[in-house]
């Protein structure tokens, strides 16, 4: 049976004005900087609920909304977090990875040390369900696409709410799962620490791809 429909609509704008909006919002986002150097200063009240809930308007496969934001603020579950974090990173850089993919990574001056871990104030472990709560039966599509789109404009609102996060994937991430108790059908997606850059903190200088190098027009 077709779901009950609702009228839709958007705002009558010029020509300029859409225009300035899209340019708003890309000036917005290239500002947006993967941030390691994280101060402890908590998040307000509320701000990080908005972030999510404007994750959860992602379109899905199916309208299934296969995804679960675990917050995780408590400090002990933070160092557990770490400790299995940088044991699997260490196993990446001591022999997981190959030497192409340490070289490619040796800018950017990521190690096995992840301290940031613990000191942001809040871990968002997005989780990719694989089915429904009731059970298997309770099928969800395009899974991996759809927590993907989410995770997207989570970081997004991040960013736009003042905040800063990264997108750490210690693969192997099934203890994610074990530490935060969910259950089998939740799978780790990727670990988005949460806050404000530390007092003085230093990004690496990076240029994006021009529009030409990212579009094909036909």
């Amino acid at each position: 049976m077709p779901l009950p429909t609702v009228p839709y609509h958007v705002d009558a704008l010029s020509d300029q004005e859409h225009l300035a909006q899209a340019r708003c919002f890309y000036e917005l986002v290239n500002q947006r900087r993967t941030v390691r150097e994280f101060s402890d200063r908590p998040i307000p009240e509320g701000v990080l609920e908005q972030c999510l809930l404007a994750a959860g308007t992602a379109p899905s496969g199916a309208h299934k909304q296969p995804w679960r934001f675990v917050v995780v603020r408590d400090p002990a579950i933070k160092k557990a977090i770490r400790e299995a974090a940088e044991k699997e990173e260490h196993d990446n850089y001591d022999w997981r990875m190959s030497e192409a993919w340490k070289r490619d990574l040796e800018p950017l001056g990521t190690d096995e040390h992840k301290p940031f871990l613990e000191i942001a104030p809040a871990l968002v472990v997005v989780m990719a369900l694989k089915h429904g709560d009731a059970g298997p039966e309770a099928m969800h599509y395009y899974v991996q696409e759809s927590v993907g789109i989410a995770t997207g404009m989570l970081i997004s609102a991040i960013h736009a709410a003042g905040l800063a996060t990264l997108t750490h994937t210690p693969s192997p991430m099934g203890f994610l799962q074990k530490v935060l108790n969910r259950p089998s059908h939740e799978r780790p997606f990727v670990l988005l620490p949460v806050g404000y850059p530390a007092e003085g903190c230093q990004v690496p200088d990076l240029h994006r791809k021009s529009l030409d190098e990212i579009s094909v027009w036909v």
